[in-house]
């Protein structure tokens, strides 16, 4: 790596002060996007991370700190707990990935915070650490939604890996996290058009409450999947909620329905088949995910599709959109799959060269919808 340089944050143009809130910047040429590095922070659930990446694309640091093993106990994210240990980690943290990525604070052009949606309390902390970084160094500050990052996990990659084949618009996305499972249609850099999103639980949601159903450990997308490997995925005729009118989504009535199969079985003094249930479970959540998205890019006559969040990571829904030759598929690694901060700044970088700069006022926005 070269040296890095000494850097001085450019001053602002007098109508810089964008709000992601507003209509989205016009997108700029590839030619016409400036260098700079991008020092990331996220916590906006359980997870306090840090990144710096360069010209959205090359990460240059990633340190992330679970919780997972500190919420296991509760079944799920105690919001509280979660705040507290954020604040505990997250100086160590930024020091860190300034370190791995051998960059002081002047040697970053920008820092990027996710604003939301997330958990009210642990969006704070990060929030008011980006902040102090921000006003005692001058850098700009930028907010970022965490469900866009998500968006912007598929241009990243490491030094020690070849950078892949950038998504082409237009682009049809589709989230699926813990909390979101939303469909997206994106003609360009920071040009979101929503189309649908859940209705009730989440994908990953069904995950976990089925997983606690079944007996099996949290987070419950990995422990169902594992389970899930030495079952039967057409054991149990489970419902899939299409619903055809729109690009909606609803997990609510298949998961009723596993917990009905469960009842029905114990009722009869047998013992439940979690393999055979999680295998038929997962098959019906890929089913419903990968169908409706592949109808969604015919229909929009979508170049690309993404697919990003921690559901992404699961290899039925990986192996499903690599079966189908239709449509070229983005997917990140697995590492980024999951909540980072190299995301926070890849994303972050894109808002930075579009122009957004946002003020010290800026507060957290725990239910901020993208697109």
């Amino acid at each position: 790596m070269t040296p890095a340089k000494p850097h001085s944050p450019a001053p602002l143009p007098p109508n810089a002060l964008i709000s992601p809130l507003s209509t989205s910047p016009a997108p700029l040429s590839p030619e016409a996007l400036p260098a700079g590095r991008i020092l990331g922070i996220e916590t906006s659930c359980d997870e306090t991370a840090a990144a710096v990446v360069e010209n959205g694309r090359l990460i240059l640091s990633s340190l992330v700190a679970s919780q997972v093993d500190l919420h296991a106990q509760y079944g799920g994210v105690f919001p509280e707990v979660a705040s507290r240990q954020h604040i505990r980690t997250i100086s160590s943290i930024v020091e860190g990935a300034l370190q791995q990525a051998h960059l002081n604070l002047r040697d970053v052009d920008a820092v990027a915070v996710t604003r939301g949606p997330g958990l009210p309390g642990s969006l704070v902390v990060g929030m008011n650490m980006a902040k102090g970084l921000a006003l005692g160094s001058g850098l700009p500050l930028i907010g970022i939604n965490h469900l866009e990052a998500h968006v912007y996990s598929a241009w990243l990659h490491a030094a020690e890996s070849p950078a892949l084949a950038e998504p082409r618009f237009p682009l049809l996305v589709l989230i699926v996290s813990g909390g979101h499972t939303e469909m997206i249609l994106m003609t360009g850099h920071l040009q979101y058009r929503r189309l649908g999103a859940t209705l009730d639980d989440a994908a990953g949601e069904a995950f976990d409450k089925v997983a606690r159903m079944l007996g099996l450990s949290y987070p419950g997308g990995p422990s169902i999947q594992k389970s899930a490997e030495g079952g039967n995925p057409r054991a149990f005729d489970l419902p899939r909620a299409w619903l055809d009118e729109t690009w909606n989504f609803s997990f609510s009535g298949l998961k009723t329905a596993v917990l009905r199969e469960v009842r029905r079985i114990q009722e009869r003094n047998r013992p439940v088949p979690v393999p055979d249930m999680a295998a038929s479970f997962q098959a019906a959540v890929v089913d419903v995910l990968v169908g409706k998205t592949l109808r969604a890019a015919e229909t929009f006559e979508a170049k690309d599709i993404l697919v990003a969040g921690g559901v992404s990571a699961n290899q039925a829904l990986r192996e499903a959109f690599a079966a189908q030759k239709r449509f070229r598929v983005h997917i990140p690694p697995l590492s980024l799959c999951t909540d980072n901060a190299a995301m926070i700044a890849g994303a972050g970088y894109y808002r930075f060269a579009h122009g957004q700069r946002d003020g010290l006022e800026m507060d957290v926005l725990p239910n901020w919808v993208l697109g």
